[in-house]
């Protein structure tokens, strides 16, 4: 029988279980919203663009920000956007909300999804930082 420490022996499990979230990098969270700059907005000030304001997006229901138009398959979706439900989201929106208007094709990299929703929990309803 092979004897590890305790602290080596969980640095081993927890790198090879699978599923096993990290908390994401707001920072490069930063970088990857860029590729979401064209269609949203987050921040004191921002305003709807081709897709809805994101600020206060955990916790919100989906197809429910005020002044956006959304498709009924949003509306009518059920889903209150969570860490898990954005996490699926992200990765392919149109096999999430079949009928979505969103056209961004999803982010393959789950590093990638991790970090934009670190930075998207940063902003408050108002766009305020929390704190």
């Amino acid at each position: 029988m092979i004897r590890m420490r305790p602290a080596l022996l969980f640095l081993v499990l927890g790198l090879s279980a699978p599923g096993i979230a990290t908390a994401g990098d707001p920072t490069a969270g930063a970088q990857v919203f860029k590729k979401c700059l064209a269609c949203h907005a987050v921040g004191e000030g921002a305003q709807v663009k081709l897709g809805p304001v994101l600020n206060g997006l955990i916790g919100r229901k989906a197809g429910t920000y005020e002044g956006y138009n959304y498709t009924d398959a949003n509306k009518n979706s059920g889903l209150v956007w969570d860490e898990a439900t954005l996490a699926i989201y992200l990765k392919n929106p149109k096999a999430s909300i079949p009928g979505t208007k969103m056209v961004f094709p999803g982010l393959p990299k789950d590093k990638d999804i991790e970090d934009l929703i670190a930075y998207l929990k940063q902003f408050a309803p108002d766009g305020k930082p929390k704190s």
